[in-house]
C-alpha cells in the first residue's frame, strides 16, 4: 500500500470514528472555531493542568478534513506542555501553508503529516487548519 493511500485511510478513519468528539467535563478552556467559507464549526475543550494538556475534546460539524484534523490534533497534543502544543500548532499551520517543508522539522507532527497534501487544495486549507488556529488561540489565553 502506497504512503498516500495509508494517509487517505488515516484521514478517513479519524473523520468517520473520531475518538475525541464529545463534550469534555471540567474543561479549563473552551473556544469555538468557525470557517465561514464552508461552514465548518468546532468547539474545542481543553483541560490544562500543571502547564500540560491533560485532556481535550471537541464537538461540532464539518467536512472530513476538518473533523479528522481536529481528532488527530487532539491525539498529538494530549500530555504535551502548553508551549509544546502551541509549537505543534505553528508547525502544522506552517506545513499546510508550505512555509515549513523540512521533513525533519515536521517529523514530530506524526499522524498530522497525513494532511500535508491538503496544501495542494487551496479551498481545503482552511478546513485543515481550523482546529489548529483554534488551539493556538485557546492556549494563548490559558495561564501556564
Amino acid at each position: 500500500m502506497a504512503l498516500e493511500d495509508i494517509y487517505t485511510e488515516l484521514i478517513g478513519e479519524h473523520s468517520r470514528n473520531p475518538e475525541h468528539k464529545h463534550a469534555l467535563e471540567g474543561a479549563t478552556c473552551t473556544l469555538k472555531g468557525h470557517n465561514p467559507s464552508c461552514g465548518d464549526e468546532i468547539t474545542l475543550q481543553i483541560i490544562v493542568k500543571d502547564g500540560k494538556v491533560a485532556d481535550a475534546a471537541f464537538t461540532g460539524v464539518g467536512c472530513a478534513i476538518s473533523q479528522a484534523s481536529t481528532d488527530i490534533m487532539i491525539d498529538l497534543i494530549k500530555g504535551k506542555t502548553v508551549e509544546e502544543a502551541k509549537t505543534l500548532a505553528h508547525k502544522f499551520i506552517g506545513m499546510i501553508k508550505r512555509e515549513i517543508t523540512d521533513e525533519a522539522e515536521l517529523e514530530d507532527l506524526d499522524d498530522a503529516l497525513a494532511l500535508q497534501n491538503v496544501s495542494n487544495m487551496p479551498a481545503r486549507v482552511k478546513c485543515a487548519v481550523l482546529a489548529w488556529h483554534t488551539l493556538d488561540d485557546a492556549l494563548s489565553d490559558t495561564k501556564k
